[in-house]
């Protein structure tokens, strides 16, 4: 798992080779982008930008991904995400789903909050289990574009 600020991504660009597309995407994301997919390289590399209300942590839906690496980015808003090693997931509450490409798993006793405000991100390799969309002090309005790149 990286955490970072968007001003900081070059030192990223090298971890994969589509990794500097998608962060050209987020640079040049105007601030009023409509909700939705969007391709940038196909299945590849590709964009959703998600609008939401953080829920309470009770709440979290802990993941994990076999064939994407996701790219969060917060546009506007904060939010706190939940982060732990694959190996520290205590069980498998959904198994895996093909077409979405996810894992659920039960939250284990001890996890990593995260929190990331407007022009941060977090990277999660396959090996990062993590959840997202939580409060943060309080519920708040976020808009996030989650780039997902093909591992």
């Amino acid at each position: 798992m990286i955490s970072d600020t968007l001003d900081q991504r070059h030192r990223y660009t090298s971890l994969s080779p589509r990794f500097a597309a998608a962060f050209e995407f987020l640079e040049k994301l105007p601030a009023n982008h409509p909700t939705g997919r969007y391709d940038i390289d196909g299945d590849n590399c590709f964009a959703l930008m998600q609008s939401y209300t953080t829920q309470s942590r009770d709440l979290a839906k802990v993941e994990t991904h076999r064939t994407y690496i996701d790219i969060q980015y917060i546009q506007a808003g904060r939010e706190t995400m939940l982060w732990s090693p694959i190996n520290a997931l205590p069980q498998v509450t959904q198994p895996y789903n093909a077409e979405k490409d996810v894992i659920f798993y039960a939250t284990p006793p001890q996890i990593l909050p995260v929190t990331l405000s407007a022009g941060q991100f977090v990277i999660f390799f396959p090996t990062d289990g993590h959840a997202g969309g939580l409060e943060w002090g309080g519920q708040s309005e976020v808009r996030k574009v989650v780039i997902k790149v093909r591992a």
